[in-house]
């Protein structure tokens, strides 16, 4: 066989697995976008009316192939604040990636207490209403319904080179280790189970990954 031949059995079921996952992903998200519809509108109101600044909140993270994107949210945090402290404990985490201790209190990523979190937010954030704005970079072919998390340029920069496939495919709003016990995953285990996604990324993992995500938000374990 040759060498263009081998390309094409390979990529062939690769292509249809990505067109299917994005006929997924725009199907799901067009639905879910038009049912919480008014539920955005009244957090978008509640969010203006409880605290000063826009609604949205758009920062730019690393999607796939280490390309940028402006990702959107509901705004959390009061505006003009000091990330030092969140950097500090990140990066912190992700240096010590090779400890198996989970993180503290379940939170990977999020700083726990963080003083520029507002108190609507921090109910956004419990309950990941926060992220439903995200909708719509699904919808722009930024992200997918499941997938990596997506992660600031910095944070990106801090992994170790086993990790960088992580980045083969378009971050989610979901994903394998957010339905997989964040509570008790520590950093390598929750970075490994983000390269063990790109291993078998498809739609009947997707489909596996999104059936599992409500009972997960109940119990706290996705974000």
């Amino acid at each position: 066989m040759t060498d263009v031949a081998a390309r094409k059995v390979i990529t062939a079921p690769r292509l249809g697995q990505e067109t299917l996952k994005r006929a997924l992903d725009i199907a799901l998200a067009s639905v879910l976008l038009l049912v919480v519809s008014p539920v955005l509108l009244l957090l978008w109101c509640l969010v203006r009316s409880t605290s000063e600044g826009p609604a949205l909140f758009r920062q730019e993270r690393i999607g796939r192939d280490m390309r940028p994107f402006i990702m959107l949210k509901l705004r959390s945090m009061y505006v003009q604040n000091n990330d030092a402290a969140h950097r500090a404990y990140v990066t912190g985490m992700l240096s010590a990636e090779q400890d198996d201790a989970p993180a503290p209190n379940g939170a990977l990523y999020k700083l726990v207490g963080d003083p520029r979190v507002t108190p609507l937010g921090a109910l956004l954030r419990r309950s990941s209403l926060d992220e439903l704005p995200q909708l719509i970079n699904v919808l722009r072919g930024d992200m997918s319904l499941v997938g990596p998390r997506p992660m600031l340029a910095w944070e990106a920069e801090l992994l170790a080179e086993s990790y960088r496939p992580r980045f083969g495919v378009k971050p989610g709003i979901t994903g394998l280790w957010q339905v997989s016990g964040r509570n008790r995953l520590s950093m390598r285990a929750a970075l490994e189970l983000d390269v063990e996604y790109v291993r078998r990324a498809g739609v009947l993992a997707d489909l596996g990954i999104l059936a599992r995500t409500v009972p997960a938000l109940f119990r706290g374990g996705a974000s």
